[in-house]
């Protein structure tokens, strides 16, 4: 299994992190997680509005069901979305949402807490406060957000102390954006427009680690672009470096991501012990630049 650093840190964590949304889907949670372990993933990522907690509690349930040790495993979760109300970076409601995951999880600590989506009603100080109660506390080691901006990430980093370590982000074949404005500089197409705030640079320049999420997905969670019809010339190239690397569609579309230099995780959100399996074994790949970009290109991107 391919590793990573975890933002600045020396730490070392798997490239590839189990998504535990759909481990309420599971027909055997406890494989699920031995399946995964034994492929080299040390590192679960969870959220508090998963299942409405439900999903924290499978895990937690089906992990006291194995032998391994919790000092062995990244678990993270996230906070700050009250669904379909309102987001909430307050320090109380981090707080309680933190505590509650912890009991959840039946854990006393959290490898990391992810804010979840941005806050336009974010206070920084109340935010810092509770991220210094919970490190002081021993219940939060690490700290990043989610689906985030530049400018909100360093307005949010003037105020804490503990550097922002990781941003999760939609990125996949068929979620480029980060990368297509880059691409076409000084450009007037429609892939020149930046829509992210150069998330990718910034995350470089400041050492976050990218956790692409859903990147099998096209549009807005339409649907696997991977063996559908919708796509045939895509597929056709992932199944011909599927032959040439010795793994499969799903496994090239996960090594594209890793390809990239900007020290990013793979989130995938599968159950299947097989799938985990092949993905798994597919953090190894190293596609070469041309196989890189041939790929980017069947996916009906240009290049300038």
């Amino acid at each position: 299994m391919k590793q990573v650093n975890f933002g600045p840190n020396e730490l070392g964590v798997s490239s590839v992190v189990l998504g535990c949304m759909r481990i309420t889907e599971a027909k055997d949670p406890v494989a699920v997680i031995q399946a995964a372990v034994e492929n080299g993933i040390n590192f679960f990522d969870h959220a508090d509005i998963y299942g409405q907690g439900k999903c924290e509690e499978i895990f937690a349930e089906a992990f006291a069901k194995t032998d391994y040790k919790r000092e062995d495993m990244f678990i993270q979760s996230k906070c700050g979305i009250v669904p379909g109300k309102m987001f909430d970076f307050s320090k109380e409601h981090i707080i309680t949402c933190v505590e509650k995951s912890l009991k959840r999880l039946n854990v006393d600590y959290l490898d990391a807490l992810l804010l979840h989506r941005p806050d336009t009603l974010m206070e920084p100080e109340e935010v810092a406060a509770a991220f210094d109660q919970l490190e002081s506390e021993g219940k939060v080691k690490y700290f990043g957000v989610s689906n985030q901006y530049s400018r909100q990430i360093e307005l949010l980093q003037k105020y804490v102390r503990q550097p922002l370590v990781a941003n999760q982000l939609q990125f996949g074949i068929m979620h480029t954006g980060m990368i297509d404005f880059g691409l076409h500089v000084n450009m007037t197409d429609s892939r020149s427009v930046d829509h992210d705030d150069g998330i990718l640079e910034f995350s470089r320049l400041n050492d976050m680690t990218i956790q692409a999420w859903s990147p099998y997905q096209y549009g807005f969670f339409e649907g696997v672009f991977i063996g559908n019809e919708k796509f045939p010339e895509l597929n056709k190239k992932l199944e011909e470096m599927a032959e040439k690397y010795h793994t499969t569609p799903t496994g090239i579309a996960s090594a594209w991501i890793l390809r990239h230099p900007a020290n990013m995780q793979v989130i995938i959100g599968t159950m299947n012990v097989q799938r985990i399996e092949e993905i798994a074994k597919a953090s190894d790949v190293v596609l070469s630049k041309e196989d890189w970009y041939s790929i980017y290109l069947a996916a009906g991107n240009d290049l300038p």
